[in-house]
């Protein structure tokens, strides 16, 4: 936790965790608000986890959520009208801690409690830069003298430093070393989310997944440590949360998705507790292998929701190598193994299928198809799914459970789906084959955030950097030549400890392996795909992918659009 102190009676930070709550209880801080709306990150725990621990400390805690960059004067007012009948000291908290300053300073200046340059100088005092809210306070209160700060216009400008964003701009620096980019990130943290599958079956330890992302930005990129609030493509304009504008020539666009805690009823008031876990949580993993070793009867639910999901495989993932561990140590016999997924399919690729089936059946796992997780109880063990039969009608069954693993929904940010990049379902609208914008020519977008139709895995965005950063190079050089994606994406299977069947498929289900059948054959479990997936890949991901390597995956250029 990162504390500012703007002035004695209110502090602002970034994210906090409940850990975090004994040592603001000792410096003596009464209340606490959360500016930060639940699944923004990874990493991030739910409002109602720090609520708990804020309680247990006799601090007051309230959730007033306010979307990144778009602060109403609702908003404003909401926050005000709270500040008033709060104990001080105050201390709130969102990603970055700007909202929450912004929040403050615009109540304070409309209230007319503070003088604008008096909450300037206690921002700036604080590491926080409200110059792009001079225009916004002025209106208040006539007389500011903060001035609209001048920004540099980028070669190109990243939005994200995922995988994606960082992939791209090292494979567009291997290409044209005397770009300027910039990346746009918030995250201090980065995370290779691919691994969480293994902390949860206790192969990995969840440190080793995390770098930070200043180690990761390439050298010669500048990381603009901020939140994106919106896009004004007409003026070829980021707006950053606070306001500022970030200008750009061209621009990519891979912030990732948001993980929809709340739209399953109960849900964020009984996770990383009462049995239910999550690999889709950094710090929820390793409470997923507690669970599974614990469990030595009952009843373990795995679920899915409806798609568009990132790795769609690994929500049975999860059951499989929960499943091997129960069956090498001679448990299966008391646990019953269930698999509810909202979908009507095991796998959308039927080749992999059989494969799969045998470890349903060696698990003894039921497979429960159009079954989608909407309320659970952790206190009750107890979870209700909507069925939907094959007329589509609908009906809510409820079942017990010991332990459950939960695939939350997923969505695209709301800067992103309430933008001009989006399309009618929320996500950004490219060509499937260049991956450039269908309306804006100097936009291109990457990785789980895009709507080509293809699987949101890591080596789906490894496969699509080299091809953005290829045609934005064509661009820039008036070049005709352009690179096409051919939908690839690879989903690791752990079918068990030491064996996996490597998914290797394309747009329309089409079988890309990057093995001969001899060698590794994806459609069956192997030694092999398992070596590949625990001691070869990771390596790749932040030794090649995130330095611009483009082994197997390095685009060829051809002429046309």
């Amino acid at each position: 936790m990162d504390k500012k102190i703007l002035n004695e009676e209110f502090s602002a930070s970034g994210q906090i965790v409940a850990s975090d709550i004994t040592e603001l209880a000792k410096q003596g801080i009464k209340s606490i608000v959360c500016n930060r709306p639940d699944g923004e990150g990874n990493d991030q725990p739910n409002f109602i986890e720090i609520e708990e621990q804020a309680k247990q400390h006799g601090i007051e805690f309230h959730y007033l959520p306010v979307v990144s960059g778009a602060i109403t004067d609702q908003d404003i007012s909401d926050f005000a009208t709270l500040y008033k009948t709060l104990p001080k000291p105050v201390h709130a908290y969102c990603r970055s801690g700007m909202r929450s300053t912004t929040l403050w300073a615009l109540s304070r200046v409309q209230e007319g409690h503070e003088a604008p340059e008096v909450v300037f100088k206690a921002a700036k005092n604080a590491g926080f830069d409200l110059n792009a809210l001079s225009t916004r306070l002025t209106a208040v209160q006539p007389g500011s003298h903060a001035s609209q700060s001048t920004k540099a216009t980028w070669d190109v400008l990243i939005v994200g430093a995922g995988a994606g964003g960082i992939s791209a701009a090292s494979s567009l620096l291997a290409r044209e070393r005397n770009l300027s980019i910039a990346i746009i990130d918030p995250s201090e943290d980065h995370y290779y989310q691919p691994g969480w599958t293994l902390v949860g079956a206790g192969i990995f330890n969840a440190e080793k997944t995390k770098r930070s992302t200043s180690s990761l930005i390439p050298s010669g990129v500048k990381w603009i440590k901020a939140a994106v609030a919106g896009f004004e493509p007409q003026k070829n304009v980021v707006v950053l949360e606070g306001c500022e504008e970030i200008s750009y020539k061209r621009l990519i666009v891979a912030p990732g998705l948001m993980l929809d805690w709340h739209k399953i009823e109960g849900l964020p008031e009984t996770l990383g507790k009462n049995g239910v876990t999550s690999n889709y949580r950094y710090d929820l993993a390793p409470y997923t292998w507690e669970l599974v070793q614990k469990l030595n009867h009952g009843k373990a639910l795995f679920t899915q929701p409806p798609m568009p999901i990132k790795c769609a495989g690994a929500p049975q993932k999860a059951m499989y190598l929960s499943g091997d561990y129960w069956y090498k140590n001679n448990r299966l016999s008391g646990i019953d193994i269930e698999f509810y997924n909202a979908g009507g399919a095991l796998f959308g690729v039927k080749e992999y299928v059989p494969a799969l089936m045998n470890y349903v059946d060696r698990y003894k796992a039921d497979l429960n198809f159009m079954h989608n997780l909407v309320r659970i109880s952790g206190e009750e063990k107890t979870a209700w799914f909507e069925k939907t039969d094959a007329e589509g009608n609908k009906e809510i069954v409820e079942t017990k459970f010991d332990m459950i693993h939960v695939c939350p929904p997923q969505k695209a940010p709301h800067f992103i789906s309430s933008s001009a990049l989006a399309d009618k379902a929320g996500w950004v609208d490219v060509d499937q084959n260049t991956l450039r914008h269908k309306t804006y020519e100097n936009i291109w977008s990457l990785g789980d955030v895009m709507n080509a139709p293809n699987a949101k895995t890591a080596a789906a965005a490894r496969a699509q950097a080299p091809v953005v950063a290829a045609n934005i190079t064509a661009d820039i050089n008036k070049s005709s030549a352009v690179a096409h994606y051919n939908g690839y994406g690879s989903c690791p299977l752990t079918v068990e400890r030491g064996k996996v069947v490597l998914a290797e498929f394309g747009y329309g289900g089409k079988l890309l392996p990057s093995f001969p059948a001899w060698l590794l054959d994806g459609t069956k479990p192997t030694r092999a795909a398992w070596i590949l997936k625990e001691k070869i890949l990771p390596p790749i991901y932040w030794e090649a992918m995130l330095k611009g390597k483009e082994w197997l995956v390095k685009p060829k250029m051809k002429q046309g659009s």
